[in-house]
């Protein structure tokens, strides 16, 4: 024996009529808008207070709505801990990147083996945080020592069968605004 549920009725509006209601009210607006400024010489001013002041108001909720929709668009500004969980994850992928990349060469016993790390932030703000700086990087490329380089990064080394690989070296720093990065060195015995 099958039992039928009973449908429940609404006990409320729904918001369709809203919608409809407030897209139509804009769209008077717009039109309103639109008639003014074709015609700005001679747009017939009403001669009424209250529809002078109706018509301002309305305009200016038109405004204030239009400042909404802007605002939702922009990208909020990322709090100090979002920035820092960003940047951990690229500073552990970039100090992974360059690890793999130490392997055993001959270039290795002069410390002249090479090395390159390509990434992208697209957060100018994270990337200057990786870089130890307040905020986004100001300069194109930039040269660290070593010491510098670990001090941001963590210590990078690699091992081989009987030693250990370092950086060795300087390191260049390219950053684009475009937010990709690169960096570059040598590491050896």
């Amino acid at each position: 024996m099958a039992t039928t549920a009973t449908k429940r009725k609404s006990t409320g509006t729904s918001g369709r009529a809203t919608n409809k209601a407030r897209k139509d009210n804009d769209d008077a607006i717009k039109l309103t808008v639109s008639e003014i400024l074709a015609n700005t010489d001679a747009y017939p001013i009403p001669e009424d207070d209250t529809e002078i002041r109706k018509l301002l108001v309305t305009l200016a909720q038109y405004a204030r709505s239009l400042e909404g929709q802007v605002a939702s668009l922009m990208p909020q500004p990322k709090s100090a801990e979002e920035l820092d969980d960003a940047m951990e994850k690229i500073r552990k992928a970039a100090a992974a990147g360059i690890k793999k990349q130490m392997g055993w060469k001959p270039s290795c016993k002069t410390g002249t083996a090479k090395w390159v790390y390509d990434g992208v932030c697209p957060d100018a703000d994270v990337f200057g945080r990786l870089m130890g700086l307040s905020g986004p990087p100001t300069w194109k490329t930039k040269k660290l020592t070593v010491d510098e380089f670990e001090d941001l990064l963590g210590s990078i080394h690699g091992s081989v069968r009987y030693d250990t690989l370092y950086l060795k070296g300087n390191v260049n720093i390219r950053w684009s605004d475009s937010g990709e990065f690169k960096f570059s060195g040598t590491y050896g015995v």
